[in-house]
């Protein structure tokens, strides 16, 4: 039961962030409210103190560690990692949307910016290891029973293998087979074909032609 219980706090975290973000966009671009808007992307960080508070005091009522205990630090960890990368993501589509702001950006696709790119975000997922790992390894320590900790551990053990995948999939991978920039695949035009001349231009030269004879 305590199980679903903090299972349903991460849910719930997951969509009062998404809802204080959307919220703190429509309050910027459609209500022009910018005071209100920043109030609300700012306590978006608030959502992972309340997933802290609620697996710091589910652990002291002497709970068993489980799977839902590892995967709210997970969310702390990524969240603090990714979070502010995601408000940006939502906020170039806004401004773009509703704004008339430029197209969001892109992340490049070939050549040794890709590869700067790949490392870049796994730089940021290791931040979000860091962290995840920081907390269970913390919480290890502070419950003091090997007992009720053992899947605390084990999640140290799963995130660092999902490090490892995540770089040789990503930064590695786009480092050492990149694709470069002079070697995309794009569609052949075919032949070249003289531009098409508008119907006005092309009256004006048999007017002038007709003149000449």
């Amino acid at each position: 039961m305590l199980e679903h219980m903090l299972l349903a706090v991460i849910v719930a975290c997951e969509i009062g962030f998404w809802v204080l973000l959307v919220s703190g966009l429509v309050a910027r671009y459609l209500l022009r409210l910018r005071r209100l808007s920043t109030v609300l992307l700012v306590a978006t960080p608030l959502v992972d103190l309340v997933l802290l508070i609620a697996s710091v005091i589910d652990l002291r009522r002497g709970t068993v560690a489980n799977v839902t205990h590892g995967l709210a630090a997970a969310y702390i960890g990524f969240s603090i990692a990714f979070g502010h990368n995601i408000i940006r993501w939502a906020d170039q589509r806004f401004a773009h949307r509703f704004a008339g702001g430029p197209p969001p950006w892109k992340p490049p696709k070939y050549g040794w910016a890709r590869a700067r790119w790949e490392w870049r975000e796994w730089g940021k997922g290791l931040v979000g290891w860091a962290v995840a790992c920081g907390l269970l390894g913390g919480a290890i320590l502070w419950v003091g029973d090997w007992s009720r900790t053992q899947e605390l551990a084990a999640w140290i053990g799963r995130l660092s293998l999902a490090m490892v995948i995540w770089f040789v999939t990503g930064p590695l991978w786009a480092t050492v087979f990149r694709k470069p920039a002079s070697e995309r695949v794009t569609a052949h035009p075919g032949p070249s074909r003289p531009p098409r001349r508008s119907s006005a231009v092309v009256g004006e030269q048999r007017h002038r032609a007709e003149q000449e004879q």
